[in-house]
């Protein structure tokens, strides 16, 4: 039986999804890029916008009709929060956490799949099941864990419970020179717009000793672009304080190894919060190489009533103090950051006030959101009070001083050779596509794939506000990436 699965959300869900297909493919599985073709049918889905929900629906309406017609199987898992879960009990024949991943096989044996590997001890596992007595088919629902959160009336799953078991499964890396490594889950944080504590739970540090043997394997097989992931991943280690490192202390021993290691590579970290960055933090990235001078700092407003309303914990003076260590200690870095418009109350001086942040820290990228309530946030219970139209208007504001800045920046790189890392074929015919250490994107004429998954140098000609173009200039001298994905 063959299996397809839609990838929806952030860094965090393509990471999770990874592990999601190693499960499958264990239980004799095969994936397919058709739906049509396949038997399993799944969902990482996101709660965290409306838009990436409403996909979810489309989807499982049309997979749903498929079943007048086959025989199918649905699952979703991912983001999910309570509301939507409830909605998709009725819908999915699977939902379950992701920290139930492990115990997926149970659940489609449960279920009465046949699947290649379990085909010869079917009839003993089936003596072995009990199904238990309830309305809803879905053998997922059953385990939820939850509990009422102080001052929430809304009940909530415990998502961050088992999450070790799923930190265990080795993930199916759909890449072969670029992975991600989940080294925290969950958020304490409760912005009042933010849905992950409620789909994703209480922050969980995951062991030191994993996180580096994992990163060791992946570099010792030739991955060069690594990047560390989590809801808020410099609040590493503060849930196990004198039990594990810091933030820090991990960038530290993990430069430490990249300080001793033959082979170039490049580890990126997404996201942090203001708030637990720490001047050590940006002194350990500036003294070891391997750690990509690239920054994705999220400010979400620049106007300091509105990070109160948001409950952002941090001032916009506050952050103006990282992103001034930012420059003095690594002048060489590129800033990101993560921007809402629109977002309940917001006036236009507020709107102005994150304008001229922008402005000043005169970022290379900046992912513009236009506020839509989610439910559970808190904000859910406010009014959504800025029309479409005006969202749509200040999004295009801020994305016309976005790209004002990042050309600027694009265009003093012209003239300079940038070693670069190539990532597959360009959308222009005959080109490639890279990114340099700041994640700056550069296309430069190349039909040699052999370069995908390599570094190589690249001589900038050109630039527009997102991109760049060059001329190969040499590739550096490495061991090839390993294939085997």
């Amino acid at each position: 039986m063959k299996y397809y699965i839609v990838q929806l959300g952030c860094q965090m869900n393509i990471s999770d999804g990874e592990r999601v297909r190693k499960v499958l493919d264990e239980m004799g599985f095969e994936p397919t890029d058709y739906e049509e073709e396949a038997g399993l049918l799944g969902v990482i889905a996101c709660s965290v916008r409306q838009k990436a929900i409403d996909k979810v629906y489309s989807r499982i309406q049309k997979w749903n009709r498929w079943k007048n017609k086959k025989n199918l199987i649905t699952f979703v898992t991912g983001c999910v929060l309570p509301a939507d879960r409830e909605k998709f009990l009725k819908r999915f024949d699977l939902v379950f956490a992701m920290n139930e991943l492990p115990d997926l096989p149970e659940m489609i044996h449960q279920y009465g799949i046949v699947t290649p590997a379990g085909l010869q001890s079917l009839d003993k596992g089936l003596q072995d099941i009990e199904l238990p007595e309830k309305e809803s088919r879905n053998e997922a629902a059953f385990r939820m864990d939850k509990a009422v959160l102080p001052g929430h009336e809304e009940k909530l799953s415990h998502p961050e419970k088992g999450i070790g078991e799923f930190w265990h499964i080795t993930p199916k890396y759909s890449s072969g020179w670029e992975a991600f490594i989940p080294i925290q889950n969950g958020c304490n944080k409760f912005c009042t717009y933010c849905a992950v504590p409620y789909t994703r739970g209480r922050e969980v540090s995951r062991p030191s000793g994993e996180i580096m043997r994992e990163l060791k394997d992946l570099v010792e097989k030739g991955y060069k672009s690594i990047t560390l992931l989590g809801q808020n991943v410099n609040s590493y280690g503060l849930d196990k304080k004198g039990e594990e490192v810091s933030f820090a202390g991990l960038l530290r021993m993990i430069g430490e190894f990249g300080d001793n290691h033959r082979e170039k590579f490049w580890v990126y970290f997404t996201s942090p919060h203001p708030r637990d960055m720490t001047d050590e933090v940006i002194k350990v990235i500036a003294r070891y190489s391997c750690l990509a001078k690239q920054i994705h700092l999220p400010i979400q407003s620049g106007d300091d009533a509105m990070l109160i309303r948001m409950n952002r914990k941090h001032t916009v003076e506050k952050y103006r103090h990282i992103v001034q260590t930012i420059r003095r200690l690594l002048p060489e870095a590129t800033l990101f950051t993560d921007i809402i418009v629109g977002f309940t109350g917001e006036t236009e001086e507020q709107i102005e006030n994150t304008r001229k942040a922008m402005e000043e820290f005169k970022y290379n990228m900046a992912y513009i959101a236009q506020y839509s309530p989610r439910p559970g946030a808190v904000s859910s219970r406010w009014a959504d009070d800025i029309p479409k139209a005006v969202k749509k208007a200040r999004y295009h504001l801020l994305t016309e001083e976005l790209m004002k800045h990042s050309l600027a920046y694009n265009k003093s790189l012209i003239g300079k050779t940038m070693t670069v890392l190539v990532r597959g074929k360009d959308r222009k015919s005959g080109y490639l596509s890279a990114l340099t250490e700041g994640k700056i994107i550069v296309r430069f004429g190349s039909e040699d794939e052999n370069l995908i998954g390599r570094f190589v140098k690249i001589k900038i000609h050109s630039a527009a506000p997102f991109s760049m173009e060059g001329e190969l200039v040499s590739k550096e001298i490495e061991h090839p990436v390993n294939a085997e994905i």
